[in-house]
């Protein structure tokens, strides 16, 4: 799939290699940019992205998945996938968010993500300012500033997507297909109507107010909620 013409508002948005390239030239030959996406979702996973970018080739028009439309998501993501030295997505199940509380599970996915590389990383970038890999290298803004943490935040976000599009097709209700799971009107008026699915997060305090549907409502111990808003 050809990648379009990136559009005026973000050609000079371009993440650099600047933390990379402090890394590489102090002796880490495996450096690893890690993203997360799906923390805000009320439905399917939370996933973390890693990727470990070659020092010797560049490609072009990656950008923070935020700042690119679906399409140019979709087209950009084979050619990242191709770039890279090595990337995996590890996600951690609606389930697994509900038991565990949605820290813990974001952890979950960062050390499946690592895991899936097959490489042992010599150092981690992560985006924002919390560590949820252990022993990581911070940076806020890291999406937009790190060629790394921005081709995994595209891996990332193309792969749930793709994902929630797949479960579009057995819970037709929520509208997973335009809303990959995140709040909206129409995924709200839903959950109004039906209840949530087996692939919500059931913690949530918002789910306190809607209408059940013969699935049981989940709590932790303490009744330690999360809240999606």
């Amino acid at each position: 799939m050809t990648v379009p013409k990136l559009r005026r508002a973000i050609r000079a948005k371009a993440p650099g290699l600047a933390y990379e390239r402090g890394l590489w030239e102090a002796g880490a030959e495996v450096v690893v940019g890690v993203d997360e996406v799906g923390r805000g979702a009320w439905a399917g996973p939370i996933s973390v992205g890693a990727a470990v970018i070659p020092p010797d080739r560049r490609v072009y028009k990656v950008r923070d998945s935020k700042l690119l439309t679906e399409a140019e998501r979709e087209a950009l993501f084979e050619r990242v996938a191709g770039w890279v030295r090595a990337w995996s997505v590890g996600h951690a199940s609606p389930a697994e968010c509900d038991e565990l509380g949605m820290s813990e599970a974001q952890r979950l996915a960062a050390r499946r993500a690592i895991a899936g590389l097959g490489l042992t990383p010599d150092a981690v970038l992560v985006d924002g300012n919390w560590d949820f890999v252990g022993g990581a290298q911070k940076i806020v803004g890291g999406d937009r500033l790190s060629l790394s943490i921005a081709a995994a935040s595209v891996l990332a976000k193309v792969t749930r997507d793709r994902l929630m599009r797949r479960l579009a097709s057995e819970f037709p209700y929520y509208n997973f297909e335009a809303n990959k799971g995140y709040p909206c009107p129409v995924h709200k008026a839903a959950l109004q109507a039906w209840g949530p699915s087996s692939v919500h997060r059931r913690s949530w305090v918002f789910m306190d107010h809607l209408v059940w549907n013969g699935i049981e409502r989940h709590r932790r111990p303490g009744d330690q909620l999360d809240f999606g808003f």
